[in-house]
């Protein structure tokens, strides 16, 4: 992925995964990246800030608060007045085994939805200054989870829920920007390797650092694309997602 020196660009849920993978892989092609992670201490973005000095602005940060979010939007704008783009990658998993037939916790489901729909539409509005000032791209990682053409599963309720919240937002938001040339790109990572359930799963197909790859493929290939909704895709094949 070639990337010019001197862009930045701001990312949620950098304390591993993905979210630290991109951050790796973008700093390695020159951005100076603003990492927000819910971490107050994170050795391998410690690192990152060691292996290249200057570039790595970390910040503590929780998008399913408001507040929390106010205080990110403070600290980047008060370091850049542009952001070549904003991946909003933070989300949390919830249960994934409970039926309508179980006893569903809807508090849990509620928080899910805070975190994983709204936290991009907070990020997104607390930056679309500095978006639109510079590379006018959102990216918001999504999942095939929040295709309603796809539903396959029978429990999920929260993330899946989440996700398709997810990509009707980002299309609002597209429908807002796209007339002074910004858009949103929508990105399934594919089936990764994680520990968005708390603990670590090694039933994936990629590893995060190969999911960041295949993502940050896809904002190359794609970024500067407008279309009348926002591009729905497999960060794997680029192929479309039905919605």
């Amino acid at each position: 992925m070639e990337m010019d020196a001197g862009k930045t660009v701001c990312i949620t849920g950098t304390d591993r995964g993905i979210g630290l993978a991109l951050s790796k892989g973008l700093l390695l092609e020159g951005y100076t990246v603003f990492a927000g992670g819910i971490q107050q201490e994170n050795k391998e973005l410690d690192d990152f800030a060691v292996a290249f000095p200057g570039r790595l602005r970390r910040f503590v940060l929780d998008v399913g608060s408001d507040t929390s979010v106010g205080e990110a939007a403070e600290f980047i704008q008060s370091d850049t007045e542009k952001l070549d783009f904003l991946i909003n990658n933070a989300a949390i998993l919830g249960d994934t085994k409970k039926t309508i037939a179980d006893e569903l916790d809807f508090d849990e489901i509620q928080r899910v939805y805070n975190v994983s729909a709204l936290g991009a539409i907070r990020m997104s509005s607390a930056l679309i200054g500095p978006v639109m000032n510079g590379g006018k791209l959102i990216v918001n990682i999504s999942s095939e989870a929040g295709s309603i053409g796809n539903s396959f599963r029978e429990s999920w309720f929260g993330y899946c829920m989440a996700k398709s919240a997810l990509n009707m937002g980002s299309t609002i938001i597209h429908n807002s920007i796209c007339k002074d040339g910004g858009r949103v790109l929508l990105i399934h990572p594919g089936w990764v390797k994680t520990s968005m359930s708390g603990t670590w799963n090694d039933a994936g197909t990629y590893t995060p650092e190969e999911a960041g790859a295949n993502i940050l493929k896809r904002i190359d290939e794609y970024k500067d694309e407008i279309g009348p909704q926002p591009m729905y895709i497999e960060a794997d094949t680029g192929k479309s997602l039905p919605w």
